[in-house]
């Protein structure tokens, strides 16, 4: 997936917080480029501003066109978001990860290649009309409520900007889980210092490590995870052999 080319189009917005709170939205995720069918003088810059905070580049660098089809023509794909369905909203309408998918099959990556796509947003008082849904090539929608279906415009663009973002991401999981000759270290260490306190015969051993590195293995442990593991049956042990030697009537003071 490459998010240089996705292109954010909102269609004829009327507030401008919507139009900052979507441009923070869209940074949250990576993606840069704006597009609004509509005039900047429209909008109130400072409202803008308000809600981007940190993203009034976004706001900055926007561009203005008169329409869907003329802000779409240099696109490979647009994509109109819409809540209703019907014979002239483009029938099948994806969901926002099958979107991605489809979204990165065309985008390409970094290394070049792919062409440009549009997600096109609708007014937020009446969303895309049909005619402005014929202007795109496909359709998405995001499931919500039926009895509040309706979704504020920047949560919509932070919801699909999410699943592009995501789905370049793919395979981020927020850290790396240690490999199966690491986690071998971490069972060894548990059993062994359960093998000291008495908790299983020798035996017993083997059937041990297996039940830990089942569960451990389906639990995809950071090295964090991994040590603090190895500290707590370490320290464990260390404590269960300190108060056995306590308990020891050789130990104790003759008087």
């Amino acid at each position: 997936m490459d998010l240089t080319k996705i292109y954010i189009l909102l269609d004829r917005p009327e507030e401008s917080r919507n139009i900052g709170a979507a441009c923070r939205a869209m940074a949250n995720n990576g993606i840069e480029h704006l597009r609004i069918v509509g005039k900047r003088d429209d909008y109130d810059d400072t409202k803008v501003r308000i809600l981007a905070i940190h993203a009034a580049a976004l706001w900055e660098q926007a561009e203005f066109y008169v329409s869907i089809t003329e802000a779409t023509a240099d696109c490979v794909l647009s994509a109109g978001t819409t809540r209703r369905r019907g014979k002239n909203r483009k029938g099948k309408l994806l969901y926002p990860e099958e979107f991605s998918k489809k979204a990165s099959a065309i985008t390409g990556d970094a290394s070049g290649g792919g062409g440009k796509i549009a997600i096109v947003f609708g007014n937020e008082r009446t969303g895309l009309t049909d005619s402005e849904m014929q202007e795109c090539m496909i359709g998405v929608t995001i499931p919500s409520c039926k009895k509040f279906a309706s979704l504020n415009l920047s949560h919509a663009v932070q919801i699909i900007c999410y699943h592009l973002f995501r789905e370049k991401n793919s395979g981020m999981t927020g850290y790396s889980p240690i490999t199966l000759k690491r986690l071998q270290e971490t069972v060894t260490t548990i059993t062994e210092k359960l093998e000291e306190v008495g908790f299983f015969s020798v035996t017993g051993k083997p059937e041990m490590k297996n039940f830990w590195t089942g569960i451990l293995s389906r639990a995809a442990l950071s090295e964090g995870e991994a040590k603090y593991i190895e500290k707590i049956f370490t320290k464990t042990a260390g404590l269960a052999k300190k108060n056995k030697g306590k308990a020891d009537p050789r130990h104790e003071n003759t008087r």
